[in-house]
């Protein structure tokens, strides 16, 4: 008789130890969310850059389908940061930042390919012991996604493009955007 009031004792005990420490996680969780400033601030190579947008962005298709054939307003990089997603234009422009932020002797540029039908594809491309690399996470073909390269000019990876893409094989033109 007695071992009905230690159970009821006992399991009122685990109910609110369970939710002390949920509410204790999740106060961690919103205490140590890191801003773009600081995260980009502890990145010491593009391969740190790389490591996050391989794991943590992800290619937002509901965006690319509603301005698909435009160019859309680009978001900051903090709100790309935030949101851990986005399209082309998006993903070259927070490349750029923080490749810049990382190591200014990178040179990270936007990097615009000239499609035709009313689309251009964005890049980012950045310089590495004389050589170019060029980032590529906003797109929706896995086919292209990634740091590719070394090439010896945009030339170079124009031809790489039009024979990696599984869609389109031709570029008009390729050049850094100003």
């Amino acid at each position: 008789m007695d071992s009905q009031p230690n159970q009821k004792k006992t399991a009122g005990f685990k109910t609110i130890s369970l939710s002390i420490l949920f509410l204790f996680l999740v106060a961690c969780g919103i205490i140590f969310v890191k801003s773009y400033d600081q995260t980009v601030s502890q990145w010491k190579s593009y391969k740190d850059l790389e490591r996050w947008m391989e794991k943590d962005f992800s290619f937002d298709t509901e965006r690319f389908k509603r301005f698909e054939g435009t160019l859309p307003p680009p978001r900051t990089p903090e709100e790309t940061f935030k949101l851990k997603s986005g399209i082309y234009i998006d993903a070259a422009i927070f490349a750029k930042e923080s490749l810049n932020r990382i190591d200014p002797s990178y040179k990270a540029q936007i990097v615009v390919l000239l499609i035709g039908r009313g689309a251009n594809h964005y890049v980012c491309s950045l310089n590495k012991d004389g050589r170019i690399f060029i980032m590529d996470y906003g797109t929706p073909h896995r086919t292209m996604v990634g740091v590719h390269g070394p090439f010896n000019s945009l030339e170079d990876y124009k031809v790489f493009f039009e024979k990696n893409h599984p869609t389109i094989k031709s570029v008009r033109a390729i050049t850094y955007l100003r």
